[in-house]
């Protein structure tokens, strides 16, 4: 139960490692490779770009998680904490709206992309599943958001979510 616990913890983290790593094991090769031959693997190039994407992603959500994402405050600074918070809600309601809006956009275009697909050059890998990482990520980072109401409502620490303004 400690391990799921610790994997489901560090989760963005360990997929974040991860992907970067693949992508730096490809575009090694492919240095090393290119430097003693004068050539290169094709596959190298097309794994680095789906192992970024796939990072980059799981890095939104894994700043989401950290609350290391930009957020404009500034504009609140005199308000009270009930009022701060009252917009933070607010504003996360309409972030949360959008990514799911986002995901359904997104799943009719992977639908598409299944149903018609187009099969990468040198991988042979279907793209409609590489972009699922979309979806994947904007629903994660919906649920981080939502998580971290969670976890401060059940601490009894809404508050502390908009404090940390007035100390910076």
């Amino acid at each position: 139960m400690q391990l799921l616990k610790k994997l489901y913890d560090n989760f963005e983290e360990i997929v974040c490692t991860f992907f970067v790593g693949v992508m730096i094991f490809a575009l090694t090769t492919q240095t090393v490779w290119r430097v003693f031959t004068g050539s290169s693997f094709a596959w190298t190039e097309e794994l680095s770009r789906y192992s970024f994407i796939w990072a980059v992603f799981f890095a939104a959500a894994l700043a989401v998680k950290r609350s290391a994402h930009v957020r404009i405050t500034a504009q609140f600074m005199k308000a009270s904490l009930k009022t701060r918070l009252f917009f933070r809600v607010i504003s996360d309601l309409i972030w949360i709206g959008f990514n799911i809006f986002f995901v359904f956009v997104c799943w009719e275009t992977i639908q598409e992309g299944l149903d018609f697909p187009e099969i990468s050059p040198t991988l042979h890998v279907v793209k409609a599943k590489v972009e699922m990482i979309l979806p994947a990520s904007f629903l994660l980072t919906s649920f981080r958001i939502i998580e971290d109401y969670v976890r401060h409502y059940r601490a009894g620490t809404l508050l502390a979510m908009v404090k940390y303004e007035e100390q910076q």
